[in-house]
């Protein structure tokens, strides 16, 4: 998978340049930050709808425009496929409920200054999506 969101990636690095009149990400680009984060917001929701409604197909077909303006964004904002993934791997093995409690621990440790301490990976590693 990070290969394909690499080549996504490249594609749409690619295209950012290109005529407005002639490529969508081009035209997406010129429209500013806004405008691709609305497109984001628009995905996810259909990727939502999808899942309460319709069938496995139809959850891929959105789910894959959800991951493009999403890589769309990311170029808009100077983050790469790799570091999403690393940040995925990183987080691998610690408990979903403990590395929430962490971020929201680092976020109020940055508005008083002091840092707080990330907590250790479990013994057995957990699927991000079972913890």
């Amino acid at each position: 998978m990070p290969d394909t969101l690499k080549e996504l990636r490249k594609i749409i690095d690619a295209r950012q340049g290109a005529d407005p009149e002639n490529s969508y990400v081009a035209r997406l680009f010129k429209r500013g930050r806004p405008k691709i984060c609305q497109k984001v917001g628009e995905e996810a929701s259909e990727v939502i709808i999808a899942a309460l409604t319709s069938g496995k197909k139809d959850i891929i077909d959105e789910s894959a425009d959800l991951l493009f303006h999403l890589s769309m964004l990311w170029a808009e904002c100077g983050v790469k496929p790799e570091q999403v993934m690393k940040e995925l791997d990183d987080r691998m093995g610690i408990s979903g409920l403990d590395e929430k409690a962490a971020r929201k621990a680092t976020r109020r440790d940055k508005k008083s200054g002091s840092a707080a301490k990330f907590p250790s990976k479990a013994k057995s590693k957990k699927s991000l999506l079972r913890a």
